[in-house]
């Protein structure tokens, strides 16, 4: 190398050229989303059948609108297995492999390692600047001490000088990744020099729809914020469940109108704030967990963090309890919805395939349905829960529903409950079908989050504070500051 700093690119950043390192959900979602905005885009897997479907102009793997995309934009992507051609034929390439949960509860490196190697080497054989982009979720300090260092040992260059690295994750929801990557709150870029990430909040204009805002920062402050993110959204919506429970000890209780009115403070926000079932997936459950290892790591706490994942755990173990009150061996339950959210086929950490497992355990006959998870869930149950094809197979003879998710699939339940031939119980942890079975005389419904016998709810509160002690003196001023909160 001369030292010279190599020029940003021949062409103008609207011309730009991308490289997907990743073809799953997410990588390849990207890469749709980015040629659907005009552009070149070579996606890079070590899968063959990967990058023979995409080549084909069919999508690799199963996410809404992918499909459509992919076809629709087919003459802007291709897809190969040598880096070395794809960062020859890009100027920027994101990275977006697996980061999966290791024995300590950090994020593993192995995948996104292997795939630094393999850019590096291509770097060595390309003249000019390229942008190298980190989107998998890692935890602070992985980019600059674990992963950059490969780049620059492999490719024999400088980052800043001969080549720029950012850390960028997104901030999708599976099922809407397409419409998510494009249409982002905000992107984040953690930058190891102004000049890679000024560019990247150059491509970031002219890729995204919104015109979302961006906020550059060190690479160890974006890894932290894009854990924060996901930690404080499983805060919320586990203070949301909390609350639908108390809503249940209450006359009138009712979560969605507590939510529903906190959610106007600025300071709190309606989303992610509906009281129901346990959050799942595969990112949530994990995030928690990986910033207990950080701050133990570190020397710190991230006690709100354990609580959140302590609680969120104990979620569907309540559930089966009150299950288990209502039933006994041979009883026959049917679990509605077994993908960890709706309009989904992943079942990673899903609450409705706990709920069904241990069902089982406790002597329950159990049948289950899931418009789309069907096959997902067949090898994690093996063969111990009946999988029905349709909604109707699956509640026939039901005494017991569960409604796990709030999938629009559940809205044809009160029709297939009419050719029951008994009572049922419903237990709706979304309150999806509130308006259609609280008054149907064949159903005991029951609204996770609302009361359900004010009565007894009302006698407990009397209770409460007729045996409350009499109360204390109070000094009038304390009084009068305590009423100005």
């Amino acid at each position: 190398m001369n030292g010279r700093r190599p020029e940003l690119s021949i062409r103008p950043v609207s011309k730009f050229r991308y490289s997907i390192v990743g073809l799953g959900k997410l990588g390849a979602s990207m890469a749709a989303a980015i040629a659907s905005r005009g552009f070149q885009v070579t996606g890079v897997d070590v899968s063959e059948r990967a990058i023979s479907l995409l080549q084909l102009g069919h999508a690799p793997v199963q996410e809404t609108g992918l499909a459509a995309l992919i076809a629709q934009h087919r003459e802007r992507l291709r897809a190969t297995g040598d880096y070395a051609v794809a960062v020859a034929q890009s100027d920027v390439t994101f990275v977006v492999v697996p980061t999966p949960s290791d024995g300590r509860g950090a994020f593993s490196l192995d995948y996104a390692k292997a795939a630094f190697r393999a850019i590096g080497r291509a770097l060595a054989e390309k003249d000019g600047y390229h942008l190298v982009v980190l989107t998998s979720t890692v935890l602070p300090g992985a980019g600059r001490h674990a992963l950059l260092p490969i780049l620059e040992a492999e490719s024999g260059k400088v980052a800043g000088r001969d080549f720029g690295y950012c850390y960028s994750p997104e901030f999708i929801a599976l099922g809407s990744v397409i419409r998510d990557f494009l249409n982002p709150d905000f992107t984040l870029v953690g930058e190891v020099d102004e000049r890679a990430g000024r560019l990247l909040e150059e491509c970031y204009t002219h890729i995204l729809a919104n015109g979302a805002p961006c906020r550059r920062m060190s690479v160890e402050n974006a890894e932290l914020a894009k854990l924060a993110v996901n930690t404080y959204i499983t805060q919320k919506i586990v203070f949301a469940n909390e609350l639908a429970a108390l809503c249940e000890q209450i006359p009138g209780g009712d979560v969605d109108v507590v939510t529903d009115a906190i959610g106007l403070d600025s300071r709190i926000g309606r989303k992610c704030l509906t009281g129901g079932l346990a959050y799942g997936g595969p990112c949530f459950p994990r995030d928690n967990v990986a910033l207990r290892f950080l701050a133990g790591a570190l020397g710190s706490s991230a006690s709100l963090a354990t609580a959140t994942h302590d609680t969120n755990e104990a979620s569907v173990r309540q559930l089966v309890d009150r299950i288990a009150a209502l039933s006994g061996p041979g009883t026959r339950v049917a679990v509605l919805g077994l993908a960890y959210k709706p309009s989904s086929h992943v079942v990673d950490a899903s609450p409705g395939l706990a709920l069904a497992r241990a069902l089982t355990e406790l002597g329950v006959q159990v049948a289950a349905y899931d418009p789309l998870a069907l096959e997902s869930a067949s090898a994690a149950l093996r063969e111990q829960v009946e999988l029905a094809t349709s909604l109707e197979a699956c509640v026939a003879d039901a005494e017991i529903v569960v409604i796990t998710t709030p999938d629009r699939a559940f809205l044809g339940l009160p029709n297939a409950l009419r050719r029951g031939s008994g009572p049922v119980t419903v237990i709706d942890c979304w309150r999806l079908l509130a308006a259609e079975l609280a008054d149907d005389p064949r159903v005991t419904y029951v609204p996770v989050g609302r009361s359900l016998d004010d009565i007894e709810n009302a006698a407990r509160l009397t209770a409460l504070w007729q045996d409350a002690p009499a109360a204390q003196a109070v000094p009038a001023g304390a009084v009068r500051a305590a009423s100005a909160v």
